[in-house]
């Protein structure tokens, strides 16, 4: 509840403009979902998205089974006043992500916003089990988070870092690492933050 609270209160109190994750485009995301070379009506969901510019995109690509989820009822409600009637394309799911019960599997996951915001060992294992539980079996999964020379806290809140190994170790389980990058974020207060994003594709099942 403490975790819910914390970010209804963010996205209520602060433009998308006063938030270090705001990206006018989030070119990096789109240049990854669209080299992947999905079909249309591929499943993707955006985890922890907020208010981002992810989904309007995907949409304007002509992606049609889109679903974003967030804590926050706020930042939802703020998606889909911007997407307006483009709203009823998407499929809007308000969870805490280690409280997200899917009933679907999905092509691609993607994750920017929240799962950086997990310190605790057993929060990431079972952040991973979900994601094994609801990506499909040729399913992929783009993850961008912190690196070790990111910030040390992010909206008040800790951070856990990681590095290629570190990141690939959570998953090696179910998902073979595909590459990395590290990539400077321009927060709109002209600080930089620098994030490792990392694909991930299931592997290949005996």
């Amino acid at each position: 509840m403490k975790r819910k609270q914390h970010w209804e209160n963010v996205f209520s109190t602060k433009t998308e403009k006063e938030v270090s994750w705001y990206q006018q485009y989030p070119q990096t995301s789109v240049d990854f979902i669209t080299a992947l070379e999905l079909s249309s009506d591929a499943k993707i969901i955006d985890i922890g998205g907020g208010d981002s510019y992810l989904i309007d995109a995907l949409l304007d690509l002509g992606y049609t089974n889109v679903t974003l989820l967030d804590i926050s009822a706020n930042a939802i409600e703020r998606v889909k006043k911007r997407l307006g009637d483009k709203a009823s394309q998407v499929t809007f799911i308000e969870s805490d992500i280690l409280e997200f019960v899917p009933v679907e599997q999905y092509d691609l996951w993607h994750d920017r916003a929240c799962f950086h915001f997990l310190t605790r060992k057993e929060d990431i294992e079972q952040y991973a089990e979900l994601a094994d539980k609801a990506i499909t079996k040729k399913g992929r999964m783009f993850i961008g988070t912190f690196s070790e020379e990111g910030p040390k806290r992010c909206s008040g809140l800790d951070i856990n870092h990681c590095n290629e190994e570190s990141l690939s170790l959570v998953f090696e389980k179910d998902f073979q690492l595909k590459g990395c990058f590290s990539e400077n974020h321009k927060t709109p207060f002209g600080t930089t933050q620098n994030f490792l994003f990392c694909g991930f594709k299931r592997k290949n099942i005996v």
